[in-house]
């Protein structure tokens, strides 16, 4: 019987083959930490009674949510994660590089088959370069800290087929906003997403990672892409047999099969307050807005700003609207004003921000009050996320995001 890519990863790393259902202990290849939980890590591991990191070269600890500091209290997170890192010899930190799951694949710390787990529900973005990927708690992490291993139950898979070219103004958000949709929130719990497809194979990294960032959103453990060319590029390496072979095999079995055809793909919006409340933007043309956000660890890579500034060049940003762009991390902010994709932004208008995390946890600028509405390319718009319950929070693609800041309203954008 043929294997999913996810049971493939974890047969390899038990050394056995395994099957959904089964649950096994793994050997961790990397483990990433953020700034909101460090605190909670640090007492949990001592509190266990560890002396010390079983790879202090495989811990990752990156400060994104609360940088710059917007609360009192967030400089306590500060203190608490570099004296853990100075005290158990941590070398790998980032104080102000970007959001954590862009830097965990740019700063190259995830190759294809790793097990990588990090304290945020979004780590299954590393599934974009056919790593499995998975958020876990604070209580798990301190014990991945001191032991290397973990157990995991080996999840059933969904398959997802893409085919076909999409439509210029339709895409990799859109179609996870539309699977987000057609599953709905619970729809994908504790299982594996694997894509496939001819639509998934011309996407590029960037893309990739925008669909397994949102997986989550869908109840999924993971999220898994074939490794290919674009992934050893991305990630310097050069493939091996084993990296190409992570692949669903003809005779695998699935839970499910999903299909899509490309060019049958429009531009959609996850609207208040679920991200599985999904409809086309055309139903919701006309809607006046207050805001629009460009970032996040789901749309704040380069193609997304640069998509967005194709959309703003030799325009301006709606009178009374405020349009507020993050990059994701330092390396694409130099990269977007190198080639001038932040001089159009700003030129129309746009607040460049720092990169991190930014207004997608309702931090460091930009939130909004009772009866205001926003536009935002992040992963989640739960009531009280962006300022207070009473705030509209509108998901959507750099290019939808990019053209209701135009025209301040809801439109969806010309073909």
């Amino acid at each position: 019987m043929g294997q999913t890519i996810i049971e493939k990863i974890i047969s390899r790393n038990v050394g056995r083959e395994v099957k959904p259902g089964d649950i096994v202990t793994v050997h961790v290849d990397r483990v990433m930490i953020h700034d909101i939980f460090i605190p909670f890590v640090a007492e949990k591991f001592e509190e266990m009674g560890f002396q010390k990191l079983w790879n202090p070269d495989k811990v990752v600890l990156i400060y994104d949510h609360l940088v710059p500091a917007s609360q009192v209290d967030d400089t306590r997170h500060f203190h608490a994660g570099n004296d853990f890192a100075e005290k158990y010899g941590m070398k790998h930190v980032h104080r102000s590089d970007g959001i954590c799951h862009q830097l965990m694949t740019e700063a190259l710390y995830v190759k294809p088959g790793d097990i990588v787990f990090g304290t945020d529900s979004h780590t299954t973005t590393y599934g974009c370069v056919g790593a499995f990927s998975s958020g876990i708690g604070y209580t798990e992490m301190a014990s991945i800290l001191g032991t290397g291993t973990m157990w995991v139950k080996v999840p059933e898979t969904i398959k997802v087929v893409i085919t076909g070219k999409l439509p210029s103004h339709v895409t990799s958000k859109d179609i996870i906003l539309r699977l987000i949709g057609d599953l709905r929130a619970d729809g994908a719990t504790y299982q594996a997403l694997e894509f496939c497809g001819d639509t998934v194979e011309q996407m590029t990294v960037a893309s990739r990672m925008t669909m397994a960032n949102m997986a989550t959103e869908a109840g999924a453990k993971c999220a898994l892409f074939t490794p290919d060319e674009k992934t050893a590029e991305y990630c310097e390496i050069e493939l091996t047999d084993k990296d190409r072979s992570l692949k669903g095999d003809a005779d695998a079995e699935y839970v499910r099969t999903i299909q899509y055809n490309a060019k049958e793909l429009v531009p959609v919006l996850a609207c208040p307050s679920q991200v599985d409340n999904i409809r086309p933007v055309s139903e919701l043309a006309g809607t006046p807005i207050d805001q629009v956000f460009i970032g996040s660890c789901t749309n704040g890579r380069l193609e997304d700003l640069q998509k967005a500034a194709s959309v703003l060049k030799g325009k301006k940003v709606a009178p009374f609207v405020k349009l507020i762009v993050t990059p994701a991390s330092r390396k694409i902010y130099r990269q977007a004003a190198a080639d001038g994709t932040l001089a159009i932004l700003a030129e129309a208008g746009a607040i460049i921000t720092h990169p991190g995390c930014g207004l997608c946890c309702g931090r460091t600028g930009g939130i909004l009050t009772d009866g205001e509405r926003v536009v935002a390319t992040n992963n989640r718009n739960f009531l009280g996320r962006m300022g207070t319950s009473k705030v509209e929070i509108f998901l959507a693609s750099p290019i939808t995001a990019a053209c209701c800041a135009v025209e301040g309203k809801i439109v969806e954008a010309v073909v």
